[in-house]
Formats: structure tokens, sequence, C-alpha cells
């Protein structure tokens, strides 16, 4: 038996996907159902070689600046590229140099048939934004790794095209997206990975994920198997450790979009399905110690927000200035009375201060 630690993930997943921007794998995705109107642009070799669970494509808008991660042979960039128009822009970000080949020979028919171009396409790892891979291999180039010496010193390079030439920059994007991607890394840089989704976005930007989840945990014997991690399931995140991970990135008004109800597959008595959400980067001033009061209109008889606030349906309730502009936003708008009558509990401003001991930067509430 293979042991976990030294399967090597990135290999079988490299592998895997250099042989399928060659020969279409079907047992690499789920049906999906495109929205026809954008698929006569794009090359039957891009269309022949989509690997995906769902269309996280239908969440941009227009002028949207958009990132897939994981972009593969480019067909939700195109898709994208026409939805969010020619004020909009769509990156693609992959390591795997055959898809990266096959998305970037079809951008100038894609481009001639649309009208417009607004599509780029980047060499790099979706757990590691910053580095740009293009951009390192020309580096490596002039100074070829020969010695242990050679190695640290490609860190460095490394190192400080991270820091002067990011590869993404911190909040530049409007909506990242990704579709059947996260499962295939690692598990040790997954923590990383939502981290740099979190750090791209802008403020108030938002993350739409197509992705493959299981109902329980996967044993080891089955994530040692390289064929199911990079088939899409050994990988695959446990439903509700799925939007977690999102949550622990900062990542708050979590929606789930779509969920297949029957498995797509079914292993060792283990479900495996497709799951679309979109999280948002909400941007709250923290820093805000006015309160407005706000009332909840139902139908729930209660709700608790990502902060740990309840509000109960019609009853008003304190909040902090910055989360009750926050409640007039999407995913919330509609949900709550916003009004000017009398602070209930001024305590209730300090919520997006508190900490978990209980107390904020300026002192205890």
């Amino acid at each position: 038996m293979t042991d976990l630690v030294t399967l090597n993930v990135s290999a079988a997943v490299r592998d895997r996907y250099s042989e399928a921007a060659k020969d279409r794998t079907a047992d690499l995705c789920c049906a999906v159902s495109y929205d026809t109107r954008y698929l006569s642009a794009i090359p039957t070799e891009v269309l022949d070689r989509d690997y995906g669970c769902g269309d996280p494509s239908k969440y941009v808008q227009s002028g949207d600046v958009v990132l897939d991660l994981g972009s593969g042979g480019g067909k939700i960039c195109f898709i994208a590229s026409q939805v969010v128009g020619p004020t909009g822009r769509v990156i693609g970000v992959d390591c795997n140099d055959d898809m990266l080949t096959l998305a970037r020979t079809s951008q100038a028919e894609v481009a001639r048939r649309i009208g417009f171009s607004n599509v780029q396409f980047h060499k790099g790892q979706i757990q590691d934004l910053s580095l740009d891979l293009d951009q390192l291999e020309l580096q490596l180039r002039q100074h070829p790794i020969a010695t242990s010496s050679d190695w640290l010193k490609a860190q460095e390079i490394a190192a400080e095209l991270r820091r002067t030439s990011p590869l993404i920059a911190d909040e530049s994007v409007d909506v990242v997206v990704s579709n059947c991607v996260l499962n295939l890394v690692d598990a040790a840089d997954r923590r990383q990975l939502f981290q740099e989704i979190y750090r791209v976005l802008k403020p108030g930007g938002r993350a739409v994920i197509s992705d493959i989840v299981s109902d329980r945990d996967i044993p080891t014997t089955l994530q040692n198997n390289p064929e199911l991690w990079s088939g899409c399931l050994s990988g695959a995140f446990r439903d509700d450790l799925f939007l977690a991970a999102f949550e622990q990135a900062g990542f708050t008004g979590l929606e789930i979009l779509e969920r297949q109800a029957e498995p797509w597959r079914v292993i060792d008595g283990i479900e495996f399905r497709s799951l679309t959400l979109r999280a948002h980067k909400l941007n709250v001033n923290v820093q805000d110690t006015t309160c407005q009061t706000v009332t909840y209109r139902g139908p729930w008889k209660s709700v608790q927000d990502d902060f740990g606030q309840t509000f109960v349906r019609g009853k008003r309730t304190s909040v902090n200035t910055g989360i009750a502009a926050v409640l007039q936003q999407s995913p919330f708008s509609g949900q709550m009375l916003i009004g000017n009558e009398p602070v209930v509990d001024a305590k209730a401003c300090c919520l997006p201060l508190v900490s978990d001991t209980g107390c904020g930067p300026t002192g205890c509430c």
C-alpha cells in the first residue's frame, strides 16, 4: 500500500490532465448544462476537453474582473468573457502546460468570433497566486539549478517575484470562479488556497465555486489512490467542511446555489456529488462603533448572522452601523428593515470588534 505522505498528488493530477488535454476522458466530469448561447464561439477541441461539475460562469456579471482557478482548456473563461463583455476582464490560471497550450491557442479564434479580446491565461498554482510561473521559468533559464546553492537562489528569486510582480494582485478581482479543481489540491496546501482566494478579491467581491463534495470522511485507503484523487474523488471535501473552509478564511454570507440531488458516484458507501456555492468578502467597517436598529422580516422565527448575533422576527435589534450597511447588500438585502429608531442595546455595536476572549482592540465591550 502506498503511504499517503509519499503520494505525489501534484504529479498524479498533472499526468492525468495532460492526457486529458490530448484525448477526451469521459470519467473526469459530471454532466453539466451550459448556456448554449455562449458555446458557438468556443472551438470544438476546447468543448470536448472540458472537465467540470458545474457552471460558475452563470453567476458573473457584465463588467466583472473574473479569475478562474484551474482554467484548464479555457471553457469557463471563454463563456465568462462573453458575459462580462468588453468592459470586463477574465484571467485563467492553471499549472498544466498541455491545458494552457490548448487554451492559449484558442484565444485568438474566440476573440475573432465574439468581436473583442478580454481573456488572459497565466501559468501558476492556484494555492500560490502570487507566483507567476512563466516569469519564474524565464529567470530559471538565466539561473539554471545544478546545485543546492542554485536551488536556494531559485527560492529567493521566487520570493522576489511574489513581492514585486505578483501574478494576481491583492484585492484586484470581482469574482473568483472554479470548476471542479479545488479538490485536486493537496490537503496540506488547502488553508493557503482559501487564504489566496480571499486575498485577491476586492472588498465586496465573491467566490463562486463548483466542486465535488462527499457526505462523509474519505478513508486513507481511497486517499492513497492516485487514480481516484486525480479523478476528483479522493480529494473531495466533506460537504460541511467545504463551507467551513470558506468561513475560516474570512468569508461570510455563504450560499449553496446548486447541489446534485443524486450522487455522481458512490464508492464504498460514500456519496460524491457536485455542489456550487457562493461566498462573499463583505466590506464591513469594524471600526465604526455607532449603532443602528434593524428588524428581521421573517419568515423564520429567528436567524443568526456570521458574527454570532441573533435576530428575532419582528424585534428591533441594535447593530454596528457597518453591519447595518452589509445587511442592505447582497445576499442579505430585503431581509431586514433598517430603521433610525433609538438604539435598543448599544453594547451590540461592539460585536464585530469582539474576539474569542470577549474583548476588542480597545478593551472589553
